[in-house]
């Protein structure tokens, strides 16, 4: 999640759990615990591609954090021994735990067991949701006008996780309304994510994939009866297979549970992680390969210019969410003429 989430879900279980005996101090030092874990993205791993897939790596890690909680917590009693240490741990490993759980929930990944395994990405909650972070705000407001507000602070740390408990049960009606459309469309088999386009749960991206194509859909919970219209995009699986074995490739693959689109532009293999943004605005394209003239070779990666931001299309999405438009292009983010198909 974004720094002003997690910032705030780390004040709010400090002021609940050491706000009586701390005062506005516990707001200060949750805030700065939750962010800790971010600070990875200063380290330079030396290429764009290990950037990329080493953030939320090893400081977003419960084997690491677990450990550094109870060191942490040792210095922070030292410093203020008014709060008991058993307390400070409970403050400190909160926190630092419920971060990289709660960067769990997004599509971006979270390696929770860092060294070993996959990252965790459970894709129910879009990267910034204010329905999730006002709750914990409005907490936090309130122990700053006059602490510790426990009764409204513990109510904004309970309203937002029901809020992430809702993010599952709608993603899993959405699932239940695209598989028979999918096994329409002879996709059954096909990879699937399904996650909430921006800023919102009522509004759900669809991406179904196979080694030859991929199928997109964008399903609103107040649609009605309106069925799910399928987009499909080539895959180049001539592409893929030319950057097969190359480390950063394989990085890649793995990091985004084979989610990648691949192109040629020019000489160069570009890899994008399709999971992030939407067609046509996909945020991390990489450049991995490069054409010496004796067949592909792999580059240190770079990674290509953000696409800018397309706001006349913002408006397509308050309309798509409330079922005004029931059709929406991912492509172009436009409408169909009326009772057309993108």
């Amino acid at each position: 999640m974004d720094s002003i989430t997690q910032a705030a879900l780390g004040a709010s279980i400090a002021g609940s759990i050491a706000g009586k005996t701390l005062g506005r101090s516990a707001l200060l030092t949750g805030a700065l615990l939750g962010t800790l874990p971010d600070l990875d993205v200063i380290i330079d791993y030396g290429s764009a591609v290990a950037n990329f897939t080493q953030h939320r790596g090893f400081s977003h890690s419960l084997l690491v954090l677990m450990p550094v909680s109870f060191l942490i917590a040792w210095g922070l009693w030292r410093w203020k021994p008014l709060l008991g240490y058993g307390r400070w741990l409970a403050l400190v490993g909160l926190i630092l735990v419920t971060h990289p759980l709660l960067d769990a929930f997004t599509t971006y990944g979270t390696q929770l067991f860092w060294p070993f395994g996959q990252p965790v990405a459970v894709s129910s909650i879009f990267i910034i949701d204010p329905l999730y972070t006002l709750p914990l705000l409005a907490g936090c407001i309130a122990f700053l006008y006059q602490p510790p507000a426990a009764r409204v602070i513990n109510a904004g740390l309970t309203l937002s996780t029901l809020y992430l408990a809702w993010t599952l049960a709608a993603q899993q009606t959405v699932m239940e309304r695209i598989r028979p459309v999918l096994a329409q469309a002879g996709l059954e088999q096909a990879q699937l994510l399904v996650q909430p386009m921006p800023f919102n749960t009522l509004l759900w991206r669809v991406t179904a994939v196979t080694p030859e194509q991929r199928a997109e859909a964008v399903v609103g919970l107040l649609d009605g009866d309106t069925g799910p219209s399928l987009e499909y995009f080539p895959r180049r699986p001539d592409l893929a297979q030319a950057v097969t074995g190359f480390p950063e490739a394989e990085r890649l693959a793995w990091f985004t549970h084979g989610f990648v689109q691949y192109q040629q532009a020019g000489q160069h293999i570009l890899a994008t992680d399709i999971r992030l943004g939407i067609p046509g605005a996909h945020p991390f394209t990489f450049t991995l390969a490069q054409d010496s003239g004796q067949g592909w070779q792999p580059v240190t990666s770079a990674r290509a210019p953000r696409p800018p931001l397309n706001r006349e299309a913002l408006p397509l999405l308050w309309q798509r969410i409330t079922g005004e438009t029931p059709v929406l292009c991912l492509a172009t983010l436009s409408v169909p003429p009326q009772g057309g198909s993108c």
